[in-house]
This record gives C-alpha cells, structure tokens and sequence, in this order.
C-alpha cells in the first residue's frame, strides 16, 4: 500500500490506497511508532522507529559528538559541527582559537530539519550568525576531489532489512551529482555562488548549465558504476575505497543501533529476537571525497528521492527498489501462514501444549533439577530454531542479492569482533541503563554457536534428563519419550570429546517433550478446508504432507518387523514426534522413509515419519547436524504434494 507521489512506485506496484491489511507498506515520510506498533507479523513498512536520531542532522551531530568522545579515532569521518543555539559559545571559543593561530575557516550554515539544499548559506564572517535560530554549523571541506574541475558528492543506497539483529547491505550503484560551475577555494567574492559550492540536485537544477545527458560518462549527474571505473582507469585503489565507504555507514548506523533497537522492542514487545522484523528502510547516504579520496559524511536522507527526471535516475533506483523487494521475501502466503500460526497458537494455549508446570515452595530437590534441565532445554530448542531461521534467511539472502553486498554482519572474522566492540561502545553511551542486560544479551555464548554445537548440548540435556530420570524410576515411573528423547542411550557410543566453550552447558537444559512454538512455527504451514487440517512441515527443500494426526503417547515398546514385506512400522522402539523440525540425514535409503498414520486415507497424502537409527548407529548419525547435508530424492514425494514457489510479492 504504497503512500507516495513517486511515478517508480506507481509502474511496479498494484495500488490498493487504505488497505490496512497489505503485505508491504511504503511511506515517503516518517511513521508513527503507534501505526509499527499496530502491524501484522506478515506486514513489512520501510521505515524503522529511532532512525531520526541519525536523519536529522541535529541529532546526527548531537550522536556524532557524544560517540567521538569515546572512539575518536573511529569516527574522524564527519567535519566538526555545532547545533545552535545551545553551541553557540563552544562555536566562538573555537573561531576565537583559530584567529588567535591566525588562521581563517570556511563554515557552512545548514537548517536543523531542512532538505533539498533550502536554506544553506556558506559564511566566514562568524560574528555575523544570529544566536537564538535553530541550525547547525559544520566546517566547509575546502580540499574536495574535483572531477573535471567541478566539487560533486555520491549518494549511496543502504538496505537496512532488521534491526534485532543488524543488518545492512549496500547497493553496488547509484548517483554522482556534480555542481554546474567550476571548483575555486571559497572567498569572500564567492561564497554566494551556490551552484560551486553545493552539489545538491534539487540547486543545480536550477542552473542553466546543468546537463542533461542520456550517456553514462557525461551531464551533471552520473551513476557510481561510472565513477567506479574511472577510479579504476585512473589507477586509484577501488578496493580501499569502497572498504572506506563501507566502514562509515556500518560506523554510522551503529549509532543508530541503540536508539532503533530500543524504539523497535518498544513498538513490537513480546516479538521474539531473531524473528523476521515488520519494519526494513532504504537510506541514502550523502558523502563527499576530499583530495585523498577519503569520505565524509554530509548527512542521511531517511526518504530518499525516487523521483526518475532522468533515464539514469530510472535505472538506478529502480534496480535500489527491485532488489530490495527480493531481499526481503515478501510472499502472498505470508498472510494466510500468520493467521494459521495465531490461530495453531492459540490452541496451544488453551490445551496447555508446551507449557512448563511452576515449581511450588513444597517441590523437592528432584523436581526443582527437572525444572532446571528443561528450563535449559526450552532454552536451547529456542535458539537452534533462530538459528535454523537463520540460516535459511542466509541462504535466500545469498540466492536474492541482486546487486546488494552486506556489509554487516561482515564476513571477515576481525571487521565483526570490531564492529562489535563499537556497538558495545555505542549501548553504554547512549542506553546506559540498559546497557548491562542488552551487553549480557550480546555476550550469551549461544548466540556464537552454530547449529550442530547446539545439538550436542541438547543431546548432553537428555542424557543428564535419563541420568535423573533412572534415579527415581520406580517413584516416578516408566517416562514417555517425546521429541528430544530419540536420542541414543549414552552406554551405546562413547561421547566425543566436547568444546571447552560447551562446558557450561553440559549439565542442565531446557523445555519439555514438545517442540517449541516458535520452532513449530518456523517448520509448519496450516492450511485448513474441507473439515481437515493439513501440516506442510519444510525440510528445506523437500516438503512432507500429512492428513489430521491423533497422537497418543506410547505405553509400551513397539513391536519391530524387520522383513522386507512387512507393514510400514518404525525402525525402533523409539519414534520422533512429526511437528519435531529434525534433519532426514539419518535416512541412508528412500526405502527407510515409513508411512504413519492412525487415520489412513488413499486420497490423502501421508507424513512421512522419521526413523530413529538402529542402537549400533553412531550417535552423530542419530542427529539434525545440517539441514543442507542431504537432500532426498524427488521420485520420493508424494505425486498429490503441491509444488510450493518463492513468489515475491508487492501489494
């Protein structure tokens, strides 16, 4: 639903005004944080609540200011800068230390909300300023790389597609937009020639010297493509360069980091981190180059234009626009799977399906290791279900990228520990009241491990869960297995040695017999019709269908027929719970994939159960290790299974 005057939005978007209900929002200003607040899980608007702490030019040089203090070295990349009125004395103590140096500065006046270049004047004279208006002075770049003997600037695009957690991809084009009148230092006699001295379009147009060039290499405004090979040609270091660039937005939007993140949870509480974020937002960064090519930041542009005057505009922010679509997954069944998963939701809430049973002050010293371990337990299948997310959201992105790079999380091991020593820095300056609890919440070592370390602490959980359970077995009774209790016995197979980083988590875990809901969320789509509801359970690439299921929990061992003709049965006496999102890499033929079903019907298709491995299978086969290892044929699908296509949608 798009609301903009953009002609862009209007070619490739089906216009559906006041629907309240569509999959994709776009707004050309700012939202309130009540309409992000209000938001389905399946809707997506393009702006992110806090990101006017670094759009605003005020509060970009307010933020600035405070984060330099404590990393100067790592934010040199903006000129110094005043906010007036409150700076107005620090502003003269600093012209009064450059006259008494004899030295004289260029400043350049800016309104505090202002955009398209209105009300920006250039002064030197700095008795002159008035006190009590609301502006911001920063300190002219005299020294400018010249292309041609004319100043420009680039405007870069960034996709920020979440904020919990961060990330940001840069669009490898976008605009050089040049001043139509030839670079000299300013002076006295020239500081009123604005078309020199201010590169923006919405001034230079203006001018008659503007070009208007349907060309790549020639007018006024020119694409960074352009610009890249004529770096390139001109033997300067690409590379460094874009690394540069890089490295201050990445810098840019770690101060935002803190204010979005604490505005976001504000607006959405109770959404679980890691879960696909509402909101996503295309910046346009203004940089200028100096004379050694190194960037600084003018300022961030929260709605950048879309408007397409030329066909260089067209291409470029159509491309901005289109990629961006395709990055963030949006789907038409994206609106039917939440409501199935509200309504799959609510029914476990109201049969208590997955909920811990509360300690009382009279529970014993058994109940309350019980309660620890699935504490711990719930913990972990929590967290290898985002990180199963995850990795599925990697993989679309590396598969959708288009003509997008990100630039954070970086690959390179060194650029991430830095970054995140920044944005560490960044929560203790500017939340500093929450800074331990969200410090606490970056440093949980689960956050670093991968998919398989947290399958090994869930298998350690259950053997200590058998450990207790055999201690009070005649008390307690025979324990009914359930979905992480398919795990081979610990005197099968000798445990391999463990990480020395898993230490302090091979003693307890967390969660019961069931698969957490948002585990079950990420794996299942329920589509209902007919009286009959249907489980479309995703290993990945391969996609199982099953007719309703009446579970019961097993009272005693399954009988087991190992002959060739004998009924589909499971291969042990230990079977795997369907809504449980398990790994088929244990499968060595397509012959050991079983039907099972209480309720058979030759017009339904049936789920196709796990098997858990024989007792003399070595443990790691026994387990979900990677999602992507094997891949089951497609002869073995059902011929009624319904081919289900990424489909990107835009409402």
């Amino acid at each position: 639903m798009p609301i903009t005057k953009y002609d862009l939005f209007i070619d490739f978007f089906k216009i559906q005004d006041e629907d309240e209900t569509a999959n994709l929002i776009w707004s050309d200003s700012a939202v309130q944080h009540e309409k992000i607040a209000e938001l389905r899980n399946y809707q997506r608007i393009n702006h992110f609540p806090g990101m006017g702490e670094i759009c605003r030019k005020d509060c970009l040089a307010r933020n600035m200011s405070k984060i330099i203090k404590c990393q100067p070295q790592e934010y040199s990349f903006i000129p110094k800068t005043w906010i007036f009125p409150a700076e107005y004395t620090q502003f003269q103590n600093y012209v009064k230390e450059l006259r008494r140096k004899r030295k004289q500065k260029t400043f350049i006046v800016k309104p505090a909300n202002g955009a398209m270049g209105h009300g920006i004047s250039l002064i030197r004279n700095c008795e002159k300023l008035p006190v009590q208006e609301h502006y911001i002075v920063q300190e002219y770049l005299d020294k400018p790389f010249l292309m041609e003997g004319y100043k420009f600037d680039l405007r870069i695009y960034i996709l920020v597609t979440s904020c919990d957690p961060l990330r940001i991809f840069l669009y490898n084009d976008g605009l050089v937009r040049m001043g139509t009148e030839k670079y000299h230092a300013p002076s006295e006699a020239n500081l009123s020639q604005l078309y020199m001295h201010l590169t923006n379009y919405s001034v230079n147009k203006h001018n008659e010297n503007f070009e208007r060039d349907e060309t790549t290499d020639k007018g006024s405004k020119r694409s960074i493509s352009w610009f890249t090979e004529f770096l390139r040609t001109n033997d300067y270091d690409v590379a460094k360069f874009w690394g540069d660039v890089s490295e201050l937005v990445v810098k840019t939007l770690i101060v935002a980091e803190p204010h979005v993140l604490h505005a976001y949870r504000m607006c959405r509480p109770g959404q679980p981190p890691g879960s696909d974020s509402v909101c996503f937002e295309v910046l346009g960064f203004d940089i200028i180059l100096d004379r050694k090519l190194k960037p600084w930041l003018l300022e961030i542009n929260r709605a950048p234009s879309f408007g397409t005057d030329q066909k260089i505009d067209y291409d470029v922010k159509k491309g901005v626009l289109l990629n961006a679509l395709k990055l963030l997954n949006i789907r038409l069944s994206d609106k039917k799977r939440d409501l199935a998963q509200q309504k799959a939701e609510a029914q476990r809430r109201l049969y208590g399906h997955g909920s811990m049973k509360k300690l009382s002050a009279a529970s014993s010293d058994w109940e309350k290791q019980r309660h620890k371990l699935e504490q711990r337990r719930e913990e972990l299948k929590e967290r290898l279900a985002q990180v199963r997310k995850q990795i599925s959201r990697e993989e679309h992105e590396k598969q959708h990228l288009g003509n997008y790079r990100r630039i954070y999380p970086p690959d390179d091991k060194l650029l991430l520990e830095k970054y995140e020593s920044l944005l560490s820095a960044a929560f203790q300056t500017f939340l500093a009241g929450r800074a331990a609890s969200l410090q606490k919440e970056m440093n949980n070592p689960l956050k670093r491990m991968k998919e398989e370390d947290i399958l090994d602490l869930l298998e350690q959980c259950e053997l200590d869960d058998e450990k207790l359970m055999g201690k009070t077995s005649k008390q307690k009774g025979p324990k009914v297995r359930g979905t992480l209790t398919t795990m081979p016995e610990c005197s099968q197979t000798p445990r391999r040695q463990r990480p020395h980083y898993l230490t302090d988590f091979t003693s307890c875990s967390s969660a019961d017999n069931s698969c957490s809901s948002s585990e079950v969320e990420d794996e299942e789509t329920r589509k209902t019709g007919g009286g009959r509801v249907w489980y479309c359970i995703h290993f990945h690439c391969v996609l199982f269908f099953a007719g309703r299921m009446h579970w019961k929990p097993l009272t005693k061992p399954l009988k087991i027929n190992t002959t060739p003709s004998a009924s589909p049965t499971l291969s042990g006496p230990i079977r795997r719970s369907i809504s449980c999102p398990r790994s088929i890499a244990s499968l060595s033929s397509p012959n050991e994939l079983r039907i099972f079903s209480s309720r058979p019907s030759p017009t339904v298709p049936m789920p196709t159960a796990l098997v858990r491995p024989s007792s003399a299978m070595p443990r790691s086969h026994s387990l979900s290790r990677s999602g992507f290892a094997h891949r089951v044929p497609h002869s073995n699908i059902s011929k009624n299974s319904t081919k289900i296509h990424p489909v990107v949608f835009v409402s």
